[in-house]
């Protein structure tokens, strides 16, 4: 059986455009899949990466120009300029690693904070929009204090994992020696695994 480790981030607007897809590609398969949220600031130093602040106006620019594209390719909604962004992922990263620990709809739970930012313009930071977040996916809302220790424990761990693996961006999909880069490579990731995109 095939395993994809899929590394994140809920504050990344490209994790929110691949959306349930990454999900969707591992059951077609009838592949397992383990998602591993990363601070993206921790793994651009680790491997020559700029935060978006950062970066070249030109860079900067363009990045606008290929979001709103791949919003309307992919008919997701998506506010170029979200209320609470950026803000700090940690904590619903926690969440997402204790949701993960405790089995259930993890993908339905990146995707519901994703959207949070992208489209609700909440801030995933709070506790409350964590819970919020937490429920309507169907797990315990108390898992956005009872994964806190677990959360902080391994999400560093994932940034480690993910140096080693040659992951360098978000979001990032590794199935063995195969790597996929972008919400735009899950065609590759789909067809990599033998099954339709």
């Amino acid at each position: 059986m095939a395993h994809i480790d899929y590394y994140l981030s809920p504050i990344s607007p490209w994790t929110h455009l691949a959306g349930l897809r990454p999900a969707q590609i591992a059951e077609q398969a009838g592949a397992t899949i383990r998602y591993k949220p990363v601070d993206p600031g921790a793994l651009f130093q680790r491997t020559g990466g700029k935060v978006l602040a950062e970066r070249h106006e030109s860079r900067q620019d363009y990045r606008m120009q290929e979001l709103a594209r791949w919003g309307a390719r992919l008919n997701v909604p998506l506010n170029l300029r979200p209320a609470f962004f950026p803000t700090n992922p940690a904590p619903a990263s926690y969440a997402i690693i204790a949701a993960q620990e405790a089995g259930g709809d993890v993908g339905g739970l990146v995707h519901a904070l994703t959207r949070a930012v992208w489209e609700d313009d909440r801030n995933i930071a709070e506790d409350e929009v964590i819970r919020d977040c937490l429920r309507a996916s169907g797990f315990d809302p108390g898992l956005a204090f009872s994964g806190m220790l677990q959360g902080a424990e391994i999400y560093p761990r994932n940034v480690e994992d993910a140096v080693a693996a040659g992951v360098f961006g978000v979001p990032f999909f590794v199935v063995g020696d195969a790597r996929f880069w972008g919400q735009d490579r899950l065609d590759f990731l789909a067809e990599h695994l033998g099954v339709a995109a």
